[in-house]
């Protein structure tokens, strides 16, 4: 972000914006950042845990279901006792191999990431605008 956009940014919200390189092991390098962002954050061990999975599923989506680039946006934002975390996964959009159907997947290995995304955040969707997809999930903390 640059120093406008932090100025304009709601009081009590930090973001970090993360490209993802489409090679293998792009996504463990991201979560090693984004581990440390957590950590900076002071979020309990579980959330920080639940908040990585997320991350991974949706980046892991992106990394072998769509076209790069893939971008995460990473956003904390408090509101009075409890508080937010938003992971935003934007890439170009679908791709399908050449050859090779979605359904040609090993279903032992792929299928559940959204699954895991829908039951760990308390929101989450789908945005397709002209500059492709964006799968976005808020995970709370804090609550009493």
């Amino acid at each position: 972000m640059t120093p406008a956009q932090l100025d304009a940014a709601p009081r009590g919200e930090v973001e970090h914006v993360f490209s993802l390189p489409h090679t293998p092991g792009a996504v463990s390098a991201v979560r090693r950042r984004i581990r440390k962002v957590l950590a900076e954050w002071g979020l309990a061990a579980d959330t920080a845990d639940d908040v990585l999975l997320v991350t991974s599923e949706l980046l892991t989506n992106a990394l072998v279901h769509a076209l790069p680039p893939a971008t995460l946006r990473l956003s904390r934002s408090h509101a009075d006792r409890c508080g937010a975390v938003r992971v935003e996964v934007t890439d170009r959009g679908p791709v399908t191999p050449a050859g090779q159907s979605a359904s040609a997947l090993d279903p032992d290995e792929h299928g559940r990431g959204l699954a895991i995304v829908t039951a760990l955040a308390a929101r989450c969707g789908v945005h397709v605008h002209p500059g492709g997809t964006s799968r976005w999930a808020e995970l709370q903390f804090g609550r009493s």
